[in-house]
């Protein structure tokens, strides 16, 4: 038996005054009416309605049985209302996952939407791993690079590049390198993922190349303040590296040469319905990296320049 129908069959009959009115309101058959009310006494084992050739009354059961039903039915209508009204309208909290670097990107695109969308707060938690999104309670992770094997679902959102740079004062002491191989005289410093798999396209082709250095870490603000204190050569993403190439704090080196691009997808876990404010934030962050490719290139002409 489905309670919560026998309950609106229940109150429906009272508010209706009769068996027959309430089966036209519901536009189903009076036996059917009957039937679910007398479950619904058998199931409670009290009898709720006096049935009269003419009138229904309700037994003492019956009228304080009603009332709480037409609480609940009214609550539970309520809740509909706001399930329907969080699929139809951003609102509520937002939280998402994504690496201390790729933070700077999502900062702009975060305070846009919210403009637009009033009733949605995000919560934005940076980490150098990927969170468990279940675990955590996170709606989505925006993450650049490889992603782990895993059940969760993913969007592809746009791409990133690396640039390799140097603070002046480094370059000072130790020279500038013009071609790949020069970087095998550098003290570089490295993020794990490409220790042994620095590829260079450029001029001549593709050049492999296995850096080594005093610094090795999976913090690309760590590698940045690094590079900044001039203790060495980096592989950075443009978008942690843009700000000081144009300041002069870093140069650029080797811009003829190519490191590639690094996926950035949104991955969340798997539903049926996806929530409003979850698709609403994919869509816009998808059409604002198509209008502004910021990842792509986001140096100005001429700040690749490096001193000699």
């Amino acid at each position: 038996m489905d309670r919560l129908v026998s309950m609106r069959v229940f109150v429906q009959v009272v508010d209706s005054g009769s068996f027959a009115a309430a089966a036209k309101s519901l536009n189903a058959s009076p036996a059917s009416v009957t039937h679910h009310v007398q479950v619904l006494e058998d199931h409670l084992g009290v009898q709720l309605l006096n049935r009269t050739t003419r009138k229904l009354h309700l037994t003492e059961v019956g009228r304080t049985f009603y009332e709480d039903s037409a609480k609940i039915l009214m609550q539970v209508e309520e809740a509909e209302r706001c399930a329907s009204a969080l699929q139809t309208t951003p609102r509520g909290i937002l939280r998402v996952n994504t690496t201390e670097a790729f933070a700077r990107v999502m900062a702009p695109l975060v305070a846009e939407f919210c403009a637009a969308h009033a009733e949605v707060t995000f919560d934005v938690v940076t980490s150098e791993h990927m969170n468990d999104l279940i675990e955590g309670g996170f709606d989505l992770a925006v993450w650049p690079g490889r992603l782990p094997d895993s059940s969760l679902m993913s969007r592809r959102l746009g791409v990133g590049r690396l640039i390799v740079c140097a603070a002046p004062a480094y370059l000072e002491r130790r020279g500038t390198p013009h071609i790949p191989q020069d970087l095998l005289g550098h003290n570089c410093l490295i993020f794990p993922t490409f220790e042994h798999d620095l590829r260079f396209t450029g001029p001549n082709g593709v050049s492999a190349i296995e850096v080594t250095g005093n610094l090795r870490t999976n913090s690309w603000v760590l590698l940045r303040r690094a590079a900044l204190a001039g203790q060495g050569i980096v592989m950075l993403p443009v978008v942690l590296a843009a700000d000081d190439v144009r300041d002069g704090q870093l140069i650029r080196l080797l811009p003829e040469y190519d490191l590639g691009e690094v996926a950035i997808h949104a991955v969340y876990p798997a539903s049926r319905h996806l929530s409003v404010k979850v698709r609403s934030f994919l869509d816009f962050v998808v059409e604002r990296m198509r209008q502004q490719p910021v990842l792509l290139d986001c140096l100005p002409s001429g700040a690749s320049e490096a001193a000699e």
